[in-house]
């Protein structure tokens, strides 16, 4: 008997930013060329020392904590949503872990086929190639990344909202 034959796996890196959008949209096409899944991960870090803490403030970040992994569920379902809608036509589960993301990231690419990242995230600046959690998951990753550029039209045309509002602000209407 022959053991049935299991779908490549595309590990996809979000955010939120529209460079991880556009990560997630590229990842489910490639994934629908290669009759693959998506593991849209999304990572969260609470950074919290129970030494410094009494027992109420610890109650009090444990709490929080929960609802910092709830709001990063709920942006990683809006983001892949926005990318790709409802009905994506191939299977996208979405994952949430605690950790810091690159090393989240890292850590899944150990399963995947493919890792998928944007080219930088919302603490990223417009010079910049390359976001520190991309950089770090190319030279870690355990295979091969593929790392995925904003749509340049959507760039230039933001580039100009900036510049209009800009403009805008200390003509005193």
């Amino acid at each position: 008997m022959s053991e049935p034959a299991i779908e490549p796996l595309i590990v996809v890196g979000v955010d939120g930013s529209r460079h991880s959008v556009e990560a997630v949209r590229w990842a489910v096409e490639q994934a629908r060329l290669m009759g693959g899944r998506v593991h849209a991960v999304m990572a969260w870090d609470w950074n919290r020392n129970p030494f410094a803490l009494g027992m109420a403030e610890a109650r009090f970040a444990e709490q929080e904590a929960v609802t910092a992994e709830e709001a990063a569920r709920r942006k990683l379902a809006d983001a892949v949503t926005a990318a790709v809608g409802a009905s994506p036509g191939v299977p996208v589960f979405r994952r949430v872990e605690q950790g810091s993301p690159a090393q989240v990231l890292v850590d899944a690419s150990k399963e995947a086929d493919l890792t998928v990242v944007g080219t930088r995230g919302y603490d990223g600046f417009k010079g910049a190639l390359l976001g520190s959690v991309s950089q770090q998951v190319v030279q870690y990753s355990a295979g091969t990344v593929v790392l995925v550029r904003e749509n340049e039209n959507e760039d230039e045309n933001e580039d100009e909202d900036e510049d209009e509002g800009a403009g805008d602000s200390g003509n005193g209407a």
